[in-house]
């Protein structure tokens, strides 16, 4: 599931890969300058209404002074950008669908579990039988963490980055199913390739 975030848009995706932690930063320190001053002086010191006391109050200030502009306007530019760059590269036919909140709020699906592959359409057991028999020797558990990379990073694609997240999701998959059945045919996984020391 977590690879499987690769499927958000950018501003999104961010918020997951890097939002989360630097909020987590913030919290963290927030917590241990409240168990020396105040939660009242931690505020006004974070927002630069007053100077800071000691050390944890200074390093709130200098987060307050300079990352909490950044992220801000980071952000804001980003999504700017993103908008203007979607709407140039969004065909007319597209371009006016509406989409419900409930497409708008859904987390994109779960990356396929390869044993799932084994009962399904025959071009499904193809590839299994390649990419998990042939290229990774039967083993099972390899095998759907090297998918999982490759996916992953071809959600990360330009090719894919303008697709609605499960779109992104349904079409890296099948790509990546086409593309890496003859590699693993002759017994080759791009993910063993590259972690080969």
């Amino acid at each position: 599931m977590w690879r499987s975030r690769k499927a958000l848009a950018g501003l999104t995706q961010w918020i997951i890969d890097a939002g989360l932690p630097f909020a987590a930063v913030i919290i963290l320190l927030y917590v241990f300058a409240v168990r020396s001053a105040s939660p009242s002086a931690v505020y006004r010191t974070f927002t630069l209404i007053d100077a800071p006391q000691h050390t944890l109050l200074w390093l709130a200030s200098v987060i307050g002074w300079l990352a909490v502009p950044a992220v801000i306007g980071g952000v804001a530019g980003h999504v700017i950008a993103t908008r203007i760059q979607s709407v140039k590269a969004i065909s007319s036919s597209t371009l006016f669908q509406r989409r419900g909140w409930g497409d708008r709020l859904r987390p994109p699906s779960r990356i396929d579990y390869l044993g799932a592959y084994f009962h399904g359409m025959l071009a499904e057991q193809d590839f299994v039988d390649a990419f998990v028999r042939i290229a990774h020797r039967n083993d099972w558990v390899k095998a759907q963490d090297h998918w999982e990379v490759i996916i992953r990073d071809m959600m990360s694609t330009q090719e894919f980055s303008k697709l609605d997240r499960h779109e992104c999701l349904r079409q890296a998959q099948d790509s990546t199913r086409i593309h890496m059945r003859p590699a693993a045919l002759v017994g080759l996984c791009v993910v063993c390739v590259a972690r080969k020391p």
